[in-house]
């Protein structure tokens, strides 16, 4: 799986785990949702994504977006 489909996949999955989080838990954690959101539109304009950073460095291959 390339750079860019693990970004995605890891996005998707922080963002549905917020909202079981929210459902189940605590409406708190509805600020989490936010927070990821955030990220993606910065990211969007920005090109700096931690989580990219962070697969890189643990060796996932690159993709052409990050």
């Amino acid at each position: 799986m390339s750079l860019d489909r693990m970004v995605l996949a890891f996005a998707g999955l922080m963002t549905l785990l917020s909202v079981v989080l929210t459902w189940y838990v605590s409406p708190y954690f509805l600020w989490f949702t936010v927070f990821i959101g955030l990220n993606q539109i910065q990211s969007a304009f920005t090109g700096f994504c931690p989580a990219a950073m962070i697969f890189k460095a643990i060796g996932v291959k690159p993709g052409t977006a990050f």
